[in-house]
């Protein structure tokens, strides 16, 4: 406990520490504040717009936890198809990587044409930029379990859903949360990048008001809460990691029950 308390109280003061050297160095060599404000204009801007800022981020946060679970479940879905089948693996992993290929944003229009400016294409978006990295780790993590190890499993006696459930999965677990939180960070990006493209709401059209404006202070507000959403959502990916496998060496050593390097 003493460790956790440490290594949290210093994140806090490096966090603490890079403001105060931020506000310093804005007022040391006066810049402009539509150039970099200072961390304390950020606070009062976002402090007396709270429930802009507030609306916005709960309209953004939609399309992202949407698109998020939807390409984590399709993800898995589709990874297990190509770890355990030839079949699969030789017609969907090809057309996986040219879909990871094709640039995300050039298709967003495209969406705004088929689907409207409601949430389907915001949720679309978000899904496509989350979901590679979910199938790519899910896949690895699947398709890198050592043969001898399945032999030996079948050689007890325990059959093919069991040791899925008893060896497979255990063991691909730690690299599919690792996708799964890449995916996370992902998922707020691409929610203000679907806004960006078309909406009258969200933090991404704010940011788009703001930026026109000037009001670089404002800007700097709605990219703190869009980070809070982000780092929510990606804590939220740790939690249930820490729970599904307490026993992986990477959440003992974080944990400070393992030795670092």
């Amino acid at each position: 406990m003493l460790k956790r308390l440490l290594g949290r109280s210093r994140a806090l003061a490096g966090i603490i520490g890079f403001l105060l050297a931020w506000e310093a160095a804005s007022r040391l060599f006066h810049l402009p504040a539509y150039v970099l404000p200072p961390p304390s204009m950020i606070i009062h801007g976002g402090a007396e717009k709270w429930r802009s800022l507030l609306g916005a981020a709960s309209f953004t946060v939609q399309p992202m936890v949407l698109g998020f679970v939807v390409a984590v479940v399709l993800g898995v879905a589709i990874a297990l198809g190509v770890a355990f089948s030839p079949g699969v693996r030789s017609i969907a992993y090809p057309l996986l990587v040219f879909l990871q290929i094709v640039p995300k944003i050039a298709v967003a229009p495209l969406f705004i044409i088929w689907f409207g400016f409601g949430l389907t294409p915001k949720v679309l978006l978000v899904f496509l930029l989350s979901f590679f990295p979910v199938v790519v780790a899910a896949t690895t993590a699947f398709a890198s379990i050592e043969p001898e190890i399945i032999e030996l499993a079948r050689s007890t006696g325990a059959g093919r859903l069991r040791i899925f459930r008893m060896v497979q999965l255990p063991n691909a677990l730690p690299s599919l949360f690792g996708g799964i939180k890449v995916a996370a960070a992902l998922a707020a990006t691409a929610a203000v990048v679907a806004e960006f493209v078309a909406s009258d709401r969200g933090l991404g059209y704010l940011l788009m008001e703001y930026n026109g404006n000037l009001d670089t202070a404002m800007s700097f507000a709605a990219i703190f809460v869009l980070s809070a959403l982000g780092l929510a959502l990606y804590g939220v990916v740790e939690l249930i990691e820490a729970y599904a496998i307490p026993w992986h060496v990477s959440r003992r050593r974080l944990a400070g029950d393992a030795p670092g390097f």
